[in-house]
């Protein structure tokens, strides 16, 4: 039960919105992106085969976070989402933090996914600057978002399908190599279960590889986001659950093919493993496809940071925790205009340090990004603990969850390339909360000359 705090009504009518499977699809678009296609190479390099009970702990603490956001939003849908749940729990410069925080991280992430695109594009076209192409890809989904919420949902769909068909494809052509349908000129597949084949680098390097597993699950934000789109706001907890079940399978069963196809010293974090362990079975087709699959990942991911990050900071104007100016909407395709001019800036930013900074520089913002969206996360459970009365149970899974996370954070300190991007992470959540207290003084000192 939730305790009593005042709510808005909701005017939209039950007739209009998403379907929960449409909501589902939309979350499976938001979430599956290149931190899966690509960045588990590199949770593969430091845990090997175990990585599979490194994605399924994630999995684990991505449900628990979910549980807890549909919860909120079924009793109490509010535009704003976990930044109003967080005002309301804690007060508003909480509020005002885990806004800017998300925003921050999701633009950072923008940066980050661009610049995998158009790395991804020289496969085909080498010659071709990596400028050029993160103009094209930023131009085309800025025209996505411009398309409304209802352009946006259509397209995402459609991008959700490509990308989990591509997954389909890989894990049946895994099976094929599995029974031996399908030969290459390596050993077929097989999968030691020792300890020592399992966790290569001990449980040092599984401990540092959560990150990355808990990082391709970034996304589930847009339960929260788009719950005020559906039907019935009381589908948001089907919705998730049907989100979050068919990605963890997807996950785990690719990368369990994935490790057991090929050797682990063959996979490198410059290319997708699935790629990586299907090279020794002679089907030229694969790679293209698969970078194609990639790219869609990355460009449908991309582009729902940019739509989340812009509809969030029309919210957030609402609530005074930025400018009047970002509330404001244009008639067309009732388009947040400012809020998706300064979402754009940063993205240009983005891309600047992307293409011009060195690469592991890079690198280490992207793991800031998952850093901050880890600490939305956190905030959210918490808030969830404030708000709602529940049972002691309920509580427990509750901390796993906090602590399943705080297991993630803390063992990037582990691994040398990591640790830039923790400390990188901490300067934002340093000068987000500065610019909180600098925002509470403002606002009292406000209310206290009117």
């Amino acid at each position: 039960m939730v305790k009593k705090h005042k709510k808005k009504k909701n005017k939209q009518g039950s007739k209009k919105g998403l379907a929960w499977w449409q909501l589902s699809l939309l979350g499976i678009g938001c979430t599956i992106g290149t931190g899966y296609f690509l960045g588990s190479s590199i949770g593969i390099t430091m845990t090997g085969p175990s990585i599979v009970l490194a994605f399924f702990l994630a999995a684990i603490g991505t449900y628990i976070v979910f549980l807890a956001l549909a919860k909120l939003t079924s009793d109490d849908p509010q535009e704003g989402s976990f930044c109003y749940y967080a005002e309301v729990a804690f007060g508003p410069k909480l509020g005002f933090g885990a806004g800017w925080n998300y925003w921050m991280s999701n633009i950072l992430i923008i940066g980050s996914q661009l610049t995998a695109l158009s790395i991804l594009s020289q496969f085909w076209f080498e010659d071709t600057p990596l400028w050029l192409f993160a103009a094209g890809y930023s131009i085309l989904s800025i025209g996505v978002v411009i398309l409304g919420t209802k352009g946006f949902d259509s397209v995402e769909n459609v991008l959700s399908v490509i990308k989990t068909a591509a997954i389909f494809l890989f894990i049946i052509l895994g099976c094929l190599a599995v029974f031996h349908v399908i030969r290459g000129d390596a050993a077929g597949p097989s999968l030691n279960m020792s300890y020592q084949s399992l966790f290569p680098h001990g449980l040092k390097g599984f401990w540092g590889s959560l990150i990355y597993a808990f990082y391709a699950f970034g996304g589930i934000e847009v339960i929260g986001l788009m719950a005020m789109q559906l039907k019935s706001k009381e589908d948001a907890p089907k919705a998730g659950t049907v989100l979050l079940a068919v990605v963890a399978i997807l996950y785990m069963v690719s990368l369990g093919l994935a490790v057991s196809m090929t050797a682990l010293s063959d996979f490198t974090d410059k290319e997708s493993p699935f790629v990586t362990a299907l090279t020794s079975y002679n089907l030229p087709f694969f790679p293209h496809v698969f970078n194609a699959a990639i790219i869609v990942a990355g460009f449908s991911a991309m582009t729902a940071s940019l739509f989340g990050v812009s509809t969030l900071l029309v919210s957030m104007a609402k609530k005074k925790h930025a400018p009047k100016l970002f509330e404001k909407k244009v008639k067309f395709h009732d388009l947040p205009i400012a809020s998706l001019g300064l979402a754009v800036v940063g993205l240009i930013l983005a891309v600047v340090a992307a293409l011009v900074l060195p690469g592991k520089l890079f690198e280490y913002i992207t793991t800031a990004a998952g850093i901050l969206i880890l600490f939305n996360w956190i905030c959210i459970l918490l808030s969830n603990m404030k708000i709602i009365k529940q049972h002691i149970g309920w509580k427990i899974v509750n901390v796993v969850g906090i602590l399943l996370m705080l297991l993630a954070i803390a063992g990037i300190l582990l691994e040398d390339t990591g640790r830039p991007g923790f400390y990188l992470s901490l300067f934002f959540v340093v000068a987000i909360t500065i610019a909180a207290f600098i925002f509470e003084r403002k606002k009292r000192e406000e209310l206290q000359a009117k």
